[in-house]
């Protein structure tokens, strides 16, 4: 193992131990120092002998790359993670990466759906295809609790057992959150259960090891995969008449914040059960929902109406006239 691989494989076993960071995260951090290392390489040096400049000019490299602003921003953090836990390590006595400003990010609302779009597909997937229990499951815990994918599919069935009012969810970082269960999604869970466990006593009796997974499948992880259930909510917004575009299960996971602000939720409460870390990130929501309010506005307050009807007609407004 070269001094590169020997960083990049430290630094990620650190995190994975003492941050719980998750596989994804690790995934992503090793693609992004790889693509460094390998640039570096390329210009006759390494990460144990990079300077302030070599940062910048790798930013510089991306950009003219195309990168979104995102990716190059996502890049610069993986690489300032590991300069600092090199820095920590006594690797290097200098850190060339912290005093590297990233490119801004712009701020984008989330994408959502309303709650007509998000009642249609919880119709397909009561209606569509063979799974139909299982798939309704899915979608009523995603719109219920507002997980985040990797932490539905993989959920554990002895979470689910015995009628439960709230779902433990293992998230980011191995932190523990709780989040209250909605009557429809309860109900899901008790017509699946059955359902699960006899398909489970069939596999064990060919021989096959119990699955401790709510929603099992025979592939290497012995869940619903990810990518399988990407596509699954594709197939359930064509069945349901919602722009298969606007449809991803994170759409759904920002359909349950909006939908909870909207009727009156508060931030630190959604906050708890999205597991953000910090209140800041849940504050994206409120733009939404202010978003929403000023179309709502604009679209039925009587003054707002009784101006468009006269611009439309070509006439003048008294605040035209000024």
């Amino acid at each position: 193992m070269n001094d590169t691989d020997r960083w990049i494989s430290t630094f990620l076993d650190a995190q994975a131990a003492e941050l719980g960071a998750a596989n994804n995260t690790l995934l992503a951090y090793g693609r992004d120092l790889k693509d460094f290392a390998e640039w570096l390489t390329a210009r006759k040096t390494s990460f144990d002998t990079a300077t302030q400049d070599h940062v910048e000019q790798y930013l510089v490299h991306c950009d003219a790359q195309g990168l979104a602003k995102a990716t190059r921003a996502r890049r610069l953090s993986s690489i300032k993670q590991i300069y600092r836990f090199a820095f920590e390590e006594s690797w290097r006595t200098t850190n060339p990466a912290i005093q590297v400003s990233g490119p801004g990010l712009d701020k984008r609302l989330p994408k959502t759906l309303d709650e007509a779009e998000v009642d249609r597909l919880l119709a397909a997937a009561r209606t569509m295809g063979r799974d139909t229990l299982r798939n309704t499951c899915l979608m009523e815990l995603l719109y219920a609790t507002g997980m985040r994918v990797t932490e539905l599919v993989s959920l554990p069935v002895t979470a689910a057992r015995g009628d439960p009012r709230v779902l433990l969810i293992l998230g980011k970082g191995g932190k523990e959150r709780i989040v209250p269960l909605s009557p429809p999604a309860r109900a899901a869970l008790a017509e699946w259960l059955p359902f699960r466990d006899a398909a489970d006593d069939a596999a064990k009796a060919k021989g096959a090891a119990p699955s401790k997974f709510l929603f099992p499948s025979r592939g290497k992880d012995g869940h619903l995969t990810r990518h399988r259930f990407y596509l699954l909510i594709k197939e359930l917004a064509v069945a349901g008449g919602v722009t298969p575009s606007k449809v991803t299960p994170h759409t759904l996971r920002h359909a349950f914040a909006t939908h909870l602000l909207a009727g009156g939720a508060d931030l630190r409460s959604i906050q708890a059960m999205l597991g953000h870390a910090d209140v800041a990130t849940t504050e994206i929501y409120t733009h939404v929902l202010d978003a929403r309010l000023t179309e709502l506005v604009l679209d039925h307050h009587p003054l707002a109406t009784a101006v468009q009807r006269r611009r439309k007609a070509g006439g003048k407004t008294s605040s035209d006239g000024q």
